[in-house]
């Protein structure tokens, strides 16, 4: 397995862990409470934090697992990446039509934040497949 796919892999599986971690905490809250007094915030920027975090570090460990593989990267990673780029950010720009539209109607702030969030988690973890997906059926 290429380091590119590796990468892959993680940020699609912590993308999802978090996210559904976030979403099952914030969401669970929703049936009997008013929105408005549901405390999103820190979570999501918790959970973007620890999406972050855990990205770097799964990635230092698969470095420090393989390290002649993680300074490879040859002309088919480049295109795989782009391809992977090139279609999470189609997904995003279509999903933030729903925060758009839900601004528009002047949805509440929590509706809003999370359809963003959610937006931004479908394109990175639809990026990450479609990134091993170009990995495992040859590009």
């Amino acid at each position: 397995m290429s380091f590119g796919e590796k990468r892959s892999w993680i940020y699609a599986v912590s993308a999802l862990v978090v996210s559904v971690v976030y979403f099952a905490t914030v969401l669970g809250q929703v049936p009997g409470t008013d929105v408005t007094k549901i405390a999103y915030i820190r979570p999501m920027l918790t959970a973007i934090g620890v999406a972050v975090v855990l990205n770097i570090v799964a990635s230092v460990v698969a470095t420090i697992a393989s390290p002649r593989d993680a300074d490879k990267e040859d002309e088919r990673d480049k295109e795989i990446n782009r391809l992977g780029q090139h279609v999470g950010f189609y997904v995003v720009s279509v999903c933030a039509l729903v925060p758009l539209g839900l601004a528009m109607v002047e949805a509440e702030h929590f509706w809003i934040a999370n359809s963003l969030y959610l937006a931004f988690v479908v394109s990175a973890f639809t990026s990450s497949i479609v990134k091993i997906v170009a990995y495992r059926r040859g590009f």
